[in-house]
Formats: structure tokens, sequence, C-alpha cells
């Protein structure tokens, strides 16, 4: 997978991009991400790209120009270099009005062959440009950031971490919350973890970790993970029958029989339900 990042902030990435997971994946060849600065694009000398607000108003609004001829060189250039991504990128937007970012959609975005991360500052971006390129726009929650380039780094580390091979154990992203699922279609999260030393500060490890018996884990942790998506998001379960069921015992003790454990599914159930996003979101 290719990642095009468009910022006026290139030095953000420089640390990001070299360390942990999203470095894992570029030395291992399952991601390559380049980081351009819309500076350079700017048909000024001063390099400017932003000006005033039509109509009045505080702040400052990102131009057209720039950013729409730095989109169209990063695909040329990509395209040059393998012409298999032709007109196959996805364009992000980041942006606090744009559908909340999703694990599914997430699963989603890991499959494309390449992705163009717009990191839009200031008080936004000509609404023009925006019609022109037709960006998918992603906001990470309903608050705002002085820019878009934490959001593009917090997609960059989520589909790093789904690129084959990337993680350490081939079911640790399968694992997590919101990729587990009960057998009802319900996002889960995920269930505690322990590991050294078996008592701490008097609290012990779950008899049940202890045991050996791969089933009896296997079960636990599935309840758990209902039982604690119930505590703690049971919006998730709202459209599932295991919301009206009964809670769950604390852990550690013997688990409820009738709880069927959750099933896992691959990203690409997910691809069909997220084709393209409406601009305007939650």
């Amino acid at each position: 997978m290719r990642i095009d990042v468009l910022t006026i902030f290139p030095d953000l990435f420089t640390g990001f991009l070299s360390t942990s997971i999203p470095a894992n994946a570029i030395e291992a060849g399952a991601l390559s991400c380049h980081v351009h600065d819309i500076r350079a694009y700017a048909a000024n000398r001063h390099h400017k790209v932003d000006d005033r607000p039509f109509g009045g108003g505080p702040g400052m609004v990102m131009m057209c120009q720039p950013i729409f001829d730095a989109v169209k060189a990063t695909d040329a250039a990509a395209e040059s270099h393998d012409p298999a991504t032709a007109g196959g990128a996805v364009r992000v937007l980041l942006s606090p009005q744009g559908e909340r970012l999703t694990q599914p959609r997430v699963e989603w975005l890991a499959q494309q062959k390449r992705l163009v991360l717009i990191c839009g500052h200031y008080e936004g971006i000509d609404e023009r440009v925006i019609e022109e390129l037709q960006p998918l726009e992603i906001s990470l929650g309903d608050y705002v950031l002085s820019g878009g380039e934490l959001g593009a780094m917090v997609v960059i580390d989520a589909v790093a971490r789904l690129q084959p091979g990337v993680l350490g154990h081939e079911d640790s992203a399968a694992e997590d919350s919101f990729s587990v699922r009960s057998p009802e279609g319900a996002h889960l999260l995920d269930c505690p973890h322990y590991t050294r030393p078996r008592e701490w500060n008097g609290r012990e490890v779950p008899e049940v970790l202890l045991s050996g018996d791969h089933a009896a884990v296997a079960r636990w942790r599935d309840e758990q993970r209902i039982a604690r998506t119930r505590a703690r998001r049971p919006d998730l379960l709202q459209q599932s029958p295991l919301a009206h069921e009964r809670p769950l015992r604390a852990a550690g003790n013997k688990a409820d029989a009738h709880v069927a454990g959750p099933t896992r599914r691959t990203a690409s159930e997910d691809a069909g339900l997220h084709g393209q996003a409406a601009p305007e979101g939650a």
C-alpha cells in the first residue's frame, strides 16, 4: 500500500514514520509513505497557501490551487512509479465535518492500493477544491484540532497494523476491540489481559487463565468481551439480542454458559458497506 500525505507541516511526520508499527510496516515493504509539503505547489513567490475568507470572519482559509496542484502532482508521481495505482487512489480529507472513523472503515481503507491524505489547517480549505476532488471526509470525533496532521497519523497507524505480516502475531489485529463480533454481528471491546506476576498489590490473575484449558480460556475471553462491551459501550449492543440478556458475572468467576462466543470476520465483509461516504457525518 502507498500513502501520500499532503500537509504544510511535513516535519511532524518524521519521527512518527520512523517509530513503532508504521516503521515496521515500511521496513517490511508492506507500506510506503510519502509526505509532501503543500507550500511547494503554491503559485506565488512567497509560497503562500492561505488567504482571508470572503464574507469576513476570523482566521484564514487554505486556497484551492496549491492543494489541487499537490494532489495532481502526487497522483502523477505515484502512477509513474507504479502504473497499477492509476485512477485507484482514495482521497481522504481529515475534517471535523466528516464521518467518524471506525474500525470497519479502517479495514476498508487498509484494502486500498493507495491513499491520499489531505491535511487542512486554519479555518479549513476552500469548498471549491473539496467539490472538485471529492475526497472521503473523515473525522476522529466531535472535536476540533488545529489541523489534519494528527488525524492523518491515526489513519496511517490504523491501516499499517492491518497490512499482512506487520504485527508479531497474525491474530493480533483480528482480536482487537471492534474487530471481534458477537454471533449477532455486534462489535465488541477486547477482553482484559494479564501477565507476570501472578499476584500484584493483592490482585490475582483469574484462575481460568492459569488452568491450561484452552477451551475454557477462549470461553472466558469471549464472555468478558461481551460483559465489558455491555458495561462500557452498551450502544454497540443495542441492535443485538445480547443487549437483553442478564449481565455476566465478574471476571474470574464461573462463566455463564448461555452466552455464545464472538465470531471474527474478515475486512472484506465491510467493503460493500463502506463504498463511499456522504461528506457530512456525525
